[in-house]
């Protein structure tokens, strides 16, 4: 593996633990969901670190500032992805505290960083 500078962040540290929570939290969806709902929720959780990491090595700000916005619109997709598990009953909602944790934390660090770039522009 690459020694690059984006692995010592915080919000790609945290990223990371997301897509470990929802690996988890999916493992317990019924399995006729795996190429429905779990394979959507992975594959959203996944694009949040890669994008985090292909961004911040994009040379102009605006490119920068583009991919932390796909980044932050992944979590979102997420957040409305886990209220329709909970709705149609696959996930109950008491099972995602860290998760809520973790993207929280995500989204108000990369909607600075987002802001902190568009600053710059």
């Amino acid at each position: 593996m690459l020694k690059l500078s984006h692995k010592d962040l915080d919000v790609w540290k945290t990223s990371i633990e997301l897509v470990k929570e929802i690996y988890s939290i999916t493992s317990l969806y019924p399995k006729e969901e795996l190429f429905g709902i779990t394979n959507q929720l992975r594959k959203a959780s996944v694009s949040i670190p890669s994008n985090i990491s292909e961004g911040l090595y994009r040379k102009s700000k605006i490119e920068k500032s583009r991919f932390l916005e796909i980044t932050r619109s992944s979590l979102v997709e997420i957040d409305t992805q886990i209220e329709i598990s909970i709705d149609i009953k696959i996930c109950k909602s008491e099972n995602i505290k860290k998760l809520k944790e973790l993207s929280s934390r995500v989204f108000a660090v990369l909607s600075k960083m987002i802001s902190n770039f568009k600053k710059e522009i």
